[in-house]
């Protein structure tokens, strides 16, 4: 019986089934997400985070946006960025981001009964929410139930949120905004869409992307830029959130450029409601 020298595969070979069982760990990690993701509000593994947004010119509290988190009881903390987009791809953003509206609108009240002054909440909107037809009566019902008033609530929108046809958000934009909300675009500068666009939506907010404050000590463009955002803003009677702020030094520039506000891990992280009001939320008016 003939036989043929055994041979180690090679680095390529091997390689490549490193990268196949890789391939499949990650797929196998992506469904058990999906699956238990839509369990995950009702068996309370879903939270709030809130991260200060402070006024560059007064120093105090001007806002603070809420930030979903999910805490599983096995896999432990799973990042945003890896459980948002497949609550994207399956539609179950609707239904989370309709969870955290009202969890918000629930911790605003609470907070109201408190007698703690709150600025304004920033709730983050998906642009699959905007393809469910009844979004903006939805939202109202929610905040309506909470007992909330709606000026002091923020829904924040990303500049690229894959919406082709902007006609009808524009119209669902103008109703929220007329029942008393106050719309923000989030991530501005980060996506390439006309800025015509500014011009027609009803907004109130810009928030600038934190892809500008990197290099806006270091890079004269990044800095030439950032400048432009600020005065086009102001220059439409909107205000100007700069995110992502990490330094004094990027804290200070934007104070030179006259943004208004500042968020972002210098100031502070996000952190659960019991801590926020603990340092942020004065009891009484």
């Amino acid at each position: 019986m003939r036989t043929w020298p055994c041979t180690r595969p090679s680095r390529s070979a091997r390689g490549r089934r490193c990268s196949t069982r890789g391939s499949a760990a990650l797929f196998l990690r992506k469904l058990r997400l999906e699956r238990e993701l839509r369990f995950a509000a009702e068996r309370g593994e879903l939270r709030l985070v809130y991260q200060p947004q402070i006024g560059l010119a007064s120093g105090m509290l001007e806002g603070m946006e809420s930030l979903l988190r999910w805490r599983h009881p096995e896999l432990g903390a799973i990042p945003p960025s890896e459980f948002i987009p497949i609550a994207e791809e399956t539609g179950l953003i609707r239904e989370i981001g309709g969870w955290a509206l009202g969890e918000a609108c629930r911790q605003l009240g609470e907070w109201d009964r408190q007698s703690r002054a709150v600025p304004a909440v920033a709730v983050n909107l998906s642009g699959r929410q905007f393809m469910a037809p009844d979004l903006a009566e939805s939202i109202r019902g929610i905040v309506r139930e909470a007992g909330c008033d709606p000026r002091q609530i923020v829904l924040e929108i990303t500049e690229s949120f894959g919406i082709v046809d902007m006609e009808p958000v524009i119209a669902v934009l103008r109703e929220l905004r007329a029942a008393g909300f106050r719309i923000a675009i989030d991530d501005f500068g980060k996506g390439y869409s006309a800025l015509g666009y500014l011009k027609q939506l009803p907004i109130d907010i810009l928030k600038i992307d934190k892809s500008f404050l990197t290099e806006l000590t270091t890079d004269p463009k990044s800095e030439a830029l950032t400048r432009a955002i600020i005065q086009m803003a102001q220059g439409m009677e909107l205000r100007v959130i700069a995110e992502g702020v990490e330094t004094p030094a990027q804290m200070d520039r934007l104070r030179e450029l006259r943004c208004d506000i500042a968020q972002g891990y210098y100031i502070d992280r996000p952190m659960p409601a019991a801590e926020l009001e603990a340092g942020y939320l004065t009891p009484g008016r």
